[in-house]
């Protein structure tokens, strides 16, 4: 075997630890694989649906088959969707009893460490989706006492149908691009978060999202509403274990941010590297109002993740925090997009990618400032680091001013790892390998102090995982 043949195989047989393992595929309804009329009827019958979601579902079908692929970002011919199952409901019900939960299920979500994080009470609410449903949630009874909502989407719907029809597919709409055409006709799953006004959610809430089927799609829905000052952090993690199969998440996130609120939405995505990422994610912020994103991009073979804020009120604000890492085979195409549509309003931000092995690093941006949103403010910095010479990554940004009443700036720096840098730590003892993995570290601390302590440990073993036997 050859030098090249061998490190090949060392990175596509890597071990990815916990997130690899695999469970066997049970389930209680599986449909067949495309994607048909008659398949999203069968969904949406599943879930006992009301009219007009399977009205909804059906007209972003016909959308769906209407739109091209997007032609501006990675190579997305290979995505066939019918070639994907689109819904695998596992066997299993909804609890808020962990006990209740499968034994093989809650062995995954425990070693994720979804119930330890629980008990410690480092979280205030859990859901835990496996396939295409949620299968546990949970809620702090103190926070049910203040009329804060946490439950799963598909419970919302038949529960809070006033609000989920005033607010389903008004931040995002199903004409978007293709893929949010298909998430809208597919959705299962995700999560609903409702916090009043003038409630404080002091402990962090958390979704956890694992895809464990081979040649399927997550499609899970997200929707969050801030009401007037008030305060609410929620943590998204998603992951899947590796297969020799084509897997898609599409999911949908929105969220609405109340005058004078604070909505913090931070992110891990683990994914293997046969998933097709395609996630979409918006907020709508109000006056006053602000809007917090913490974003970490690891595994996929591809992923188009963009998280959006429309700051429509006066003085509201939007700040990014994000890294990527892109390694062989991987084109991490990820970012984020400001519309400033009021006065005063402000936007941060502060993107770090890293590439190696050949992986393809890209930041596409968008920020937009509208005739009326004078006096506003944005300032972007992406840094980009490059493990090596076959590694790539690029910074696409596009700036709209509609006025001339702004102060803007954009920096952006690419460079490779320092040669010096690593020849001096190894002349403190310290080996190739650990030297490169310091720098990368250290490259990442930014990131990693925006998330909460158990997230930045996460963060810190993915990059471990990653640079593992391809560097040096």
């Amino acid at each position: 075997m050859s030098d090249t043949t061998r490190k090949k195989a060392q990175i596509e047989d890597l071990d990815r630890g916990i997130y690899d393992i695999k469970d066997k595929v049970v389930y209680r309804t599986k449909s067949e694989l495309g994607l048909t009329e008659e398949i999203v009827r069968q969904i949406s019958k599943e879930k006992n649906e009301p009219d007009w979601m399977l009205d909804f579902r059906l007209e972003a079908l016909d959308l769906f088959f209407k739109m091209k692929n997007p032609v501006w970002g990675p190579d997305l011919s290979e995505v066939d969707i019918q070639k994907i199952v689109t819904y695998i409901r596992p066997d299993a019900d909804l609890t808020d009893d962990w006990r209740d939960v499968p034994q093989e299920i809650r062995d995954t979500f425990d070693r994720l460490g979804i119930q330890e994080a629980e008990k410690e009470m480092l979280l205030s609410g859990v859901g835990a989706q496996y396939d295409s449903e949620v299968v546990y949630h949970s809620i702090q009874k103190y926070l049910l006492d203040q009329g804060v909502i946490y439950t799963d989407f598909e419970s919302a719907v038949r529960e809070y149908p006033e609000i989920i029809k005033k607010y389903f597919g008004k931040c995002i709409k199903p004409d978007l691009h293709k893929y949010m055409a298909l998430h809208y006709a597919v959705w299962s799953g995700g999560s609903f978060v409702y916090v009043p006004k003038g409630v404080k959610v002091d402990v962090p809430l958390q979704s956890y999202f694992r895809l464990n089927a081979p040649g399927a799609g997550q499609f899970e829905h997200t929707l969050i509403i801030v009401e007037d000052d008030a305060y609410c952090h929620f943590i998204e993690g998603c992951s899947a274990p590796k297969y020799n199969a084509l897997n898609v998440h599409a999911g949908g996130v929105e969220l609405f941010v109340g005058e004078n609120s604070t909505l913090r939405y931070s992110t891990i995505e683990n994914w293997s590297r046969n998933m097709y990422n395609l996630n979409t994610k918006k907020a709508i912020v109000e006056k006053k109002g602000k809007i917090e994103w913490v974003s970490g991009s690891f595994g996929s073979k591809v992923s188009m993740l963009y998280p959006s804020s429309i700051l429509v009120g006066e003085y509201a604000a939007s700040e990014f925090t994000g890294i990527s890492f892109a390694g062989e085979g991987q084109n991490i195409d990820t970012g984020a997009q400001i519309v400033h549509a009021a006065p005063h309003t402000t936007s941060t931000v502060n993107s770090k990618s890293i590439s190696k092995g050949g992986g393809v690093a890209v930041y596409r941006g968008l920020v937009k400032i509208n005739e009326n949103a004078y006096g506003s403010k944005n300032s972007v910095s992406c840094e980009s680091l490059m493990m090596d010479s076959e590694s790539r990554s690029d910074t696409i940004p596009v700036i709209d001013i509609k006025n001339k009443n702004v102060d803007l700036g954009h920096e952006a720096k690419i460079g490779r790892i320092s040669d010096k840098v690593i020849f001096y730590l190894m002349t403190r003892g310290i080996s190739e390998e650990e030297a490169k993995a310091l720098v990368v570290r250290g490259f990442a601390e930014p990131i990693a102090k925006e998330l909460p302590m158990e997230y930045a440990v996460e963060m810190n073993n993915l990059i471990n995982l990653e640079l593992e036997g391809s560097i040096g």
